[in-house]
């Protein structure tokens, strides 16, 4: 029998190099907008390719200066990196993964909670991303 997995990588914003927050969320969603072309004589003769977007949402915990830090960044339209930390082990498909020059598009600190740290959300936009070989997309 196989060992169960044991997550021992998680994913984390860093800036100019320096972690700022792991992340307790994180949902990345690509969109390549196509339209079919059809003509009098047939259909579906080709296709208009539009540009491809990369967009996220991430979640994390609103404890610390991490919320403050990315409202910041925000607002100051600056431009960061998501990428896996990934501590030991080989738990991931991935061995190394980075989405870089991020930009915050929209900030949605939570509401302060009785029980629980209080969470956080984040979207934006991915102008790139790099897999295992360093390779640029």
């Amino acid at each position: 029998m196989a060992d169960p997995l044991n997550w021992k990588t998680r994913l984390e914003i860093s800036v100019d190099g320096k972690v700022v927050s792991p992340i307790d969320s994180f949902t990345p969603t690509f969109t390549t907008p196509t339209t079919v072309i059809h003509s009098i004589e047939a259909d579906n003769i080709g296709a208009v390719f539009q540009p491809q977007t990369a967009t996220f949402t991430m979640s994390l915990k609103a404890i610390g200066p991490s919320v403050a830090e990315l409202t910041k960044l925000a607002l100051e339209g600056k431009k960061f990196n998501i990428s896996v930390a990934e501590h030991r082990g080989t738990d991931w498909t991935f061995s190394k993964l980075l989405f870089r020059d991020c930009v915050i598009t929209s900030a949605n600190p939570s509401n302060v909670v009785i029980d629980g740290a209080p969470m956080a959300t984040f979207n934006g936009i991915i102008l790139g991303f790099t897999g295992d070989k360093d390779q640029e997309v």
